[in-house]
């Protein structure tokens, strides 16, 4: 749940479509998702847009604990690629 005080752009919940990188089959995937498994090949895509979780004081409080820990877990993860 988003609290209502936030200053993010967009509160509503978004899809959208991501190529898989190993087969090339679309997969959507929802805004609020942290991955998303392709159904022609199974391969894990993960929700790269994550936005104000990596900045925000009250992201913890905003998305909740288990989400905030995936959404910081997928950041590292990025950032550890992009320096290899």
């Amino acid at each position: 749940m988003i609290l209502g005080g936030c200053q993010s752009k967009s509160k509503e919940i978004t899809i959208m479509e991501k190529k898989c990188p190993q087969c090339g089959h679309e997969v959507e995937i929802f805004s609020v998702d942290t991955e998303a498994v392709c159904e022609h090949c199974g391969f894990v895509i993960y929700n790269d847009t994550l936005s104000c979780v990596q900045w925000c004081a009250y992201a913890k409080e905003c998305v909740g604990e288990a989400m905030y820990e995936s959404l910081t877990a997928i950041a590292q993860k990025n950032k550890e690629k992009a320096s290899a």
